[in-house]
């Protein structure tokens, strides 16, 4: 029951950040002063931020920039959709469950499928990292139990 409320106000949090218009979204950057970055669910790193480029989170086919600060652990989670993701700025190890380890440097390109847990680091240094990701579903996050070794 924890998980799917946290997962909720995921969705409740997004919905009071307005995204930028068509307009604007077009040639739109992670530091564009347009952008509205609201917070994270509580279980994701302090000074986390998500920004909707396009779409309604409540919605199908949601477009956001989601950033954490350098050195920040992103713990183990699933989302209810496919997630397309690009790597905007920072360096971000990537591991799925069951996959080794992939290192995201800007520009690369990482597809996440539904319900897959997964976890992240974004190394440690100056650079936040951003990903530019693309939701098929309604955008969730839902943490997961650490795995058992």
């Amino acid at each position: 029951m924890t998980q799917i409320l946290k997962s909720l106000s995921l969705s409740l949090l997004l919905l009071t950040a307005a995204p930028a218009s068509a307009e604007d979204s077009v040639g739109a950057t992670y530091t564009d002063s347009k952008l509205q970055w609201g917070p994270c669910p509580p279980f994701l790193p302090q000074g986390c931020g998500i920004a909707v480029v396009h779409g309604d989170p409540s919605k199908p086919n949601v477009d956001v920039f989601f950033k954490v600060p350098a050195g920040s652990i992103i713990p183990s989670h699933t989302h209810t959709s496919a997630e397309r993701m690009v790597l905007v700025a920072g360096m971000l190890d990537v591991t799925y469950e069951g996959e080794k380890t992939k290192r995201l440097k800007p520009g690369m390109y990482a597809y996440g499928p539904a319900g897959k847990p997964h976890s992240a680091v974004c190394a440690k240094g100056k650079d936040p990292c951003v990903l530019f990701i693309g939701f098929e579903a309604p955008l969730d996050a839902i943490p997961t139990a650490p795995a058992v070794k």
